[in-house]
């Protein structure tokens, strides 16, 4: 599936690049200890300088998602998953990504999934799993 890709900067570079070593990088603050996305140079929660890229388990859950049946370019397969994924190392740490390796309609609510990265030129998109 053709995907625009995000330009990189000093603030997001290991988030789209830790997938080389298997790793989601999330931003971390040392002030207050939370885990933020998307990436920033200061703390959302306390304003602290003191952040900075940290690996996560990248186990979470599908809090919400949606099936799409457009297809926006002719090589996109339909349907396919846009998700909510809540990552478990701190409650409302969310993103939103795909869920693919599975049949899109067995996706739920809840489901546990782990992280799986798709490497296209230089960044490491991170997309979800079912986690068994």
């Amino acid at each position: 599936m053709p995907r625009k890709l995000p330009a990189l900067n000093a603030d997001n570079r290991a988030f789209w690049q830790g997938g080389e070593h298997g790793e989601l990088l999330i931003h971390r603050c040392h002030g207050c200890e939370r885990f933020f996305h998307p990436p920033g140079p200061i703390c959302p929660h306390c304003a602290s300088l003191e952040v900075e890229p940290h690996a996560v388990t990248g186990k979470g859950k599908v809090l919400s998602y949606t099936l799409n049946y457009q297809p926006w370019v002719a090589e996109l397969e339909v349907p396919y998953v846009v998700a909510i994924v809540e990552l478990v190392e701190q409650p409302g740490l969310r993103f939103i990504s795909n869920i693919v390796g599975m049949d899109p309609l067995a996706v739920r609510i809840d489901m546990p999934v782990r992280v799986s990265f798709l490497h296209v030129e230089d960044v490491w998109l991170p997309l979800f799993e079912r986690d068994q």
